[in-house]
């Protein structure tokens, strides 16, 4: 067993290897097999990377969702600084639907990923959980060890 599985890696190490699109886990590589699906399991690892739970994705989704909009009120908010007493309102409504539908496909990756690493950190991962992953257990068919 690696020592992945026997100590958890702290929140900081976790967010680090999300920010690098790794496996929170393990900081293995390859963790996507296109831009907007993951892989079923990690390839260093062995863990489920949405941890076998079906609606799993809900998260990443939130996540997706609240780093768009933070990443448009931050332009915006520059924009209009800058601009101040007449900032440029036709242009801005715009740039703003282009820079929200590019950051909802350029942040999706990064969302799936950082969602993983915050249920890493909330509910670090058992070696019976780590090893019912690597023996590829299917939701339904035995219970999940940390349930």
């Amino acid at each position: 067993m690696s020592t992945a599985a026997a100590t958890p890696a702290p929140w900081w190490a976790l967010f680090w290897r999300a920010a690098r699109l790794r496996c929170p886990h393990c900081g293995h590589g390859g963790i996507f097999h296109t831009f907007f699906a993951l892989r079923e399991r990690c390839p260093g690892c062995g863990l489920r990377l949405e941890r076998g739970e079906g609606d799993y994705f809900v998260g990443a989704y939130l996540f997706n969702l609240i780093a768009v909009e933070v990443i448009l009120f931050l332009c915006v908010a520059v924009c209009v600084a800058l601009t101040w007493p007449s900032p440029p309102w036709e242009l801005l409504t715009w740039v703003t639907a282009v820079l929200t539908l590019g950051g909802c496909v350029g942040c999706y990756p990064f969302a799936k990923v950082t969602w993983l690493a915050l249920d890493l950190a909330l509910r670090p991962i058992s070696p019976e959980e780590l090893q019912w992953h690597r023996e590829g257990g299917q939701v339904g068919e035995r219970v999940l060890p940390h349930l």
